[in-house]
This record gives C-alpha cells, structure tokens and sequence, in this order.
C-alpha cells in the first residue's frame, strides 16, 4: 500500500510506531554520520559531561522535529506537502541516530523526559497542521530558523578538540537551513506575535532541562 492510499488509521498506527521507535528504538540513519571523517579527540571529565549536556539537548531536539514533523504529516492538507513533510523527518531521523550515536560514545544517554517531549511537540505539530499549510509551513520555518541559531550557539560551546560532535552539528544546521529554505518556497508564512517568542521560551526550558536530565 503507497502513501496515497493511506487511511487515517493507517496513518495513527504508522503514527504510533514511529513515536515509540523514536523515543525508545534505535533509529537508523540513512546517511554516514559526519562524526566518521574525524578521530576521537582527549577531553578531560569535564569537557565530556558538557559535550554530552550538549549532545543530549540536540538530541532531544530531534525527537521534538521528529514529533513536530509527524503531527504536521499525519493531518496535512495537501498530499505533496505531506510527502515534503515526511521527506525532511526522515533527514531529521539521521539526525537523531547521529546524535544517539554520539551520546553513547560519550558515555552518557537521552533525556528521560523524551517520551514528554515527544508527545508535547506531536500536539503543536497536529494543531499547526489545522490551521492549514500556509500556516504549518510557517511553523517549519520558523522552528528550523531557531533550531539554526542554537546550533551555531552549541557549536561556540563545545569544547574546541570535539570534532566528532562539530561535524555533526554543521551538517544538521546545513539540512535546517535547507529545510526552512524549502518551507518557505512552498508557501510558508510569517507566524504572527506571540508565537515565535513563545517557541523561543519553550526552546529555552528544554534546552535548560535536556542538558542535565
């Protein structure tokens, strides 16, 4: 069965599997992670618990585009722009694996909170989602043009000699550029004020709790 002739259930069970696989599986990435290009670099115990407070709220932030993006998809209006939707989390599925797989090499782990992560990020996807296209779209736009700015923020923070963690944060903040750039072409609009302030502070409080728990 192809994605045209999908039923809603058939796409709340897809749903449903792709929400466990990405709080509680292990995704696989379609792509090389960027971190193989580079050796593992000597950091002392404290360099190592701050890359991996970095490396746990990234990846916490994919499970939250992952969750975003499947919202968006299951509740789209127009079928092309279901399948964009489903095209860019399948690249923030290589995102995740990336990340998971950096966490472990850093001998730490994700966030316990990601199921309530994920689950919070899948309402505000659906209710984008509703408000039609135009309007969801500019939800991606948005959230990936923020998602840009934390990464050159957490690319500053990380210790200078972690290249396995810089390669992976550039060629996620590479795919997000492209993303909103993509959103954007297809018809995504400005969201109004209060909402990219309050996606801001929201961005905030995970990141502040992500880092540590």
């Amino acid at each position: 069965m192809n994605a045209r002739t999908l039923s809603p259930l058939d796409r709340l069970l897809a749903g449903i599997e792709r929400a466990l696989e990405t709080v509680a599986g292990s995704p696989e990435a379609g792509r090389a992670s960027p971190a193989e290009a580079f050796d593992e670099s000597d950091m002392d115990d404290a360099e190592r618990r701050h890359a991996a407070g970095l490396m746990r709220i990234n990846h916490t932030g994919e499970v939250c585009a992952q969750a975003l993006y499947d919202g968006q998809a299951a509740l789209a209006r127009g079928e092309e722009n279901r399948a964009h939707l489903q095209h860019a989390a399948n690249e923030e599925t290589d995102h995740l694996a990336w990340c998971a797989e950096r966490l472990k090499e850093l001998d730490s782990r994700p966030s316990l909170l990601n199921p309530l992560w994920y689950a919070g990020s899948y309402v505000i996807g659906a209710a984008a989602a509703l408000a039609g296209d135009p309007v969801s779209l500019g939800f991606v736009v948005e959230t990936e043009r923020q998602v840009e700015a934390h990464l050159e923020e957490h690319l500053d923070k990380l210790p200078p000699q972690d290249e396995r963690s810089r390669a992976i944060l550039t060629q996620m903040q590479a795919d997000e550029v492209r993303h909103a750039h993509e959103a954007k072409v297809r018809g995504g609009i400005d969201l109004p004020f209060p909402i990219p302030g309050l996606m801001h502070l929201s961005s905030m409080v995970m990141k502040a709790v992500a880092y540590r728990i």
